[in-house]
Parts: C-alpha cells; structure tokens; sequence
C-alpha cells in the first residue's frame, strides 16, 4: 500500500515505512509497481491533477471521510488526522500551524496559526535590518538585543497561545515539519511525525 499526502507545496509518499517528499512543482513523480495500490487525500487541485495523471488508479480517501465537525472549510488533512483520535489536541506544525481539539469523537474546532518560519520571515519584510537568525528559545526577560527581540516575539506569538491550549487536554499530538520543535515545548505532548499516514492506514483498514 503507497499513501500520499499532497500539500499546498509538497507530496509527500509513504512507502514500505519510508516517506518521500517532493516539490508540489516538481516534474517527477516516483515509480511504483502497478499492483501496489495508491490511496490519497489532496488540498492542492494541482497536485491532485498529476497525481491522477500518474497513477490513474489511485484513489482519493476524501469519499471515505464522515468528520462529526460543525468547523466550516475544514481541510481533508486536518479532518483526518482528527479522525485518529478520540479525545485530545492534535497541533500539526507545519508552513502553518493548525489546532484542533477532540472530544468524545467529536471536533470541537481550531485554529491557524502562521509557521514559525512564516512569522521569522516576516520581519525582513518590515526592514533588512530586521534579518536574524532564527533562534527558538524560551528567552527568560525582555531582550536587549535586536536578535534576540526578534526571536522572542516569534516564540511568544506561536508558544503562548499553543501552551494556553494545551493546558487543559490529557492527549496532546504534535506532528508536521516543525512538530518536533513545538512538542519540545508543550509539556505532555507526544511527537508523532507520521500521523497523518497511521491516520490514513486507519481509514483505509476501516473502508475497503
């Protein structure tokens, strides 16, 4: 079995318990034999088209997902990882931070968050003089420095509401690119960086 977790910039593959990544532009696909089947969830129409184009099996678990959430426009990636839980708070960190909370089998909701390297990059943005290097920490005191100004702001706008959110959930999951950062400072929380695959493996298993 091959999954595929197409994102707003990458594929990401799961295969033989290895994952492969790649530019959501890139011009190559991997090869896979012909019997192994291929199941995907996409939040990039393009990505979906060459996906198809290359694997004309595969198919979209998308039509297998029934997500008990009142939350309007809730991404396919997010109502699937939801899905792997029923009680809890999964926080995926990711280009954007998304946080949702569980109860009883239930979405209650979430919230987006920028990444932390969106939120680093911004500043460079405002003026050149505002390019620093990029430093997660839990800075003890207000800075007296412009680097480390910069850093604290980044921190203290992506930790403090995720650790206010935290505060009351038993299960916390953390997972994405930047997940094994983050889980570093949400105490209790678990690191899972292949959730979104246990989650889709878990659909699979439940409907076909």
């Amino acid at each position: 079995m091959i999954l595929c977790d197409i994102g707003n910039s990458t594929f990401d593959f799961f295969y033989d318990n290895h994952t492969i990544k790649l530019d959501i532009n890139s011009n190559y696909l991997p090869e896979f034999d012909d019997d192994k089947e291929l199941y995907f969830i996409s939040v990039n129409d393009m990505g979906t088209h060459k996906l198809k184009s290359k694997y004309s099996n595969a198919i979209n678990l998308a039509k297998f997902i029934n997500f008990d959430t009142s939350y309007k426009g809730l991404g396919i990636d997010r109502a699937v990882t939801c899905n792997f839980i029923q009680n809890g708070l999964i926080i995926d960190a990711g280009s954007a931070i998304t946080v949702d909370l569980m109860e009883n089998g239930r979405h209650i909701g979430g919230y987006i968050l920028p990444g932390i390297k969106s939120i680093h990059n911004l500043y460079k943005t405002i003026s050149p003089k505002l390019d620093v290097e990029l430093s997660i920490q839990d800075l003890v005191g207000l800075p007296l420095n412009t680097k480390d100004a910069i850093n604290y702001g980044v921190f203290n706008s992506i930790f403090l509401p995720l650790q206010n959110s935290a505060k009351t959930a038993n299960n916390i999951i953390v997972t994405g690119g930047d997940g094994e950062i983050v889980s570093k400072y949400i105490h209790h929380s678990t690191y899972n960086k292949n959730l979104i695959f246990q989650a889709m493996q878990k659909i699979v298993k439940e409907h076909t």
